[in-house]
């Protein structure tokens, strides 16, 4: 297989799975009934946040997110918008970490990009 066919499988990979991805985790997540599906969201975004705890190359502003994520999941337990403004500071910080330090969820051998961190 040539190089070029290679690279666009690779990307092709890299744009679709994200978005695969992310059409189970919906279709998962709505077979759980209204009042309890909030809450599980809420379990999600803070194991998010906890994802940074093993230490990305940022220094100690790896301990900040995980924090604020703790405090988002807290007020998610109530409100979707907390909900979705945790999932938002996720994809921020991944694209972050993964432009700025060592990625957490990728391997060497794939292009640097954030889209399957990002995924919820």
């Amino acid at each position: 297989m040539s190089s070029a066919v290679s690279i666009a499988i690779s990307l092709a990979v890299s744009i679709l799975m994200p978005i695969v991805i992310g059409i189970v985790a919906v279709c998962l997540l709505s077979l759980i009934p209204e009042p309890h599906r909030r809450r599980f969201n809420a379990v999600l975004v803070a194991g998010a946040g906890a994802a940074y705890l093993s230490g990305g190359g940022l220094g100690p502003a790896e301990l900040a997110l995980p924090a604020v994520m703790t405090y988002v999941a807290y007020r998610g337990l109530d409100s979707w918008a907390w909900i979705g403004a945790g999932w938002l500071l996720h994809t921020a910080w991944t694209s972050c970490t993964t432009s700025k330090a060592a990625p957490s969820c990728r391997s060497p051998s794939t292009p640097p990009s954030a889209a399957p961190c990002a995924t919820p």
